[in-house]
């Protein structure tokens, strides 16, 4: 399988930096969206991205952002997708958004095209089953911020073929990137851990155990963690966890995920954090 060109679809802020990534390793990008202010929006961001971190990051700077912007070509038509080399989906942690855009790319997108899955929490065999490829779909879990993150956890359907699988681990590797291939479960390995964590964090808030600030400098100052949980989920957007502990309470019918009401409050209200500028806190 020979990879030039991939198609991003869905250019919120992990869309965004998949486009990014792909577009710096030298490939060329469609990034699809259906709001043309969120691709212009995009495609700024990006180039402002690879400045940054150029300047400041291991990544550094072998081309002028000019050049890299260049390689990503937006639309809002999946239509374009039809001459992309491999998939990257990337829309909201909702099922029925995401079934539309499978039913929709697997009729477009040539036979033997990798669609990869970006979802928290959505299981990758439910994504297959709605498409004509179950052997071509894997779950490609990329973490925030993309070109920053070297691990991208893999997930295998049901259906996922060993070809498939491996022809992904050598496509992350052009990216500098390692992929841990994990099983097909509601959350996977990360989100089954992280949400709990986050969503336990919320209720300690909310049932006035400690502050934010208090609940966030313990996980940094006893457990060495770069973030707090609640500056974790501000960073990640409210309104994907809670989505994503929503699945998993429907998928696993345990009373363990269920949403804090807190949380469910600020995604009702609009707070969704660092994407709305208010969360748990203010940016």
């Amino acid at each position: 399988m020979t990879i030039r060109t991939v198609g991003v679809v869905g250019a919120g802020t992990i869309g965004r930096g998949v486009a990014q990534d792909f577009a710096q390793a030298g490939y060329d990008v469609v990034l699809v969206d259906a709001s043309k202010n969120q691709l212009d929006s995009a495609l700024k961001q990006i180039g402002d991205d690879v400045l940054l971190n150029g300047m400041f990051h291991s990544k550094s700077l072998t081309e002028d952002a000019g050049t890299v912007v260049g390689r990503v070509r937006p639309t809002t038509d999946l239509e374009k997708l039809s001459a992309v080399d491999f998939v990257v989906e990337n829309v909201t942690e909702n099922w029925d958004v995401k079934r539309e855009v499978y039913e929709g790319i697997d009729g477009i997108c040539r036979r033997g095209v990798v669609f990869g899955v970006n979802t928290s929490a959505i299981p990758i065999t439910r994504v297959a089953s709605v498409t004509t490829r179950p052997a071509d779909v894997l779950g490609l879990h990329f973490m925030n911020p993309v070109p920053l993150m070297g691990t991208v956890e893999m997930v295998k359907g049901h259906f996922t073929s060993d070809q498939t699988v491996d022809a992904t681990l050598r496509l992350l590797g052009t990216l500098g990137k390692e992929g841990i291939v994990v099983q097909d479960s509601p959350g996977f390995v990360t989100n089954r851990v992280l949400m709990l964590t986050i969503n336990e964090a919320i209720f300690c808030v909310q049932d006035q155990v400690a502050t934010v600030e208090q609940v966030d400098r313990m996980f940094k100052g006893c457990f060495g963690h770069k973030m707090g949980p609640l500056e974790t989920g501000d960073l990640i957007g409210l309104d994907t966890i809670l989505n994503s502990i929503t699945v998993m309470y429907e998928s696993f019918r345990d009373s363990k995920y269920r949403p804090a009401p807190l949380l469910v409050r600020m995604v009702e209200a609009g707070l969704l954090g660092r994407k709305t500028g208010q969360g748990f806190y203010t940016y």
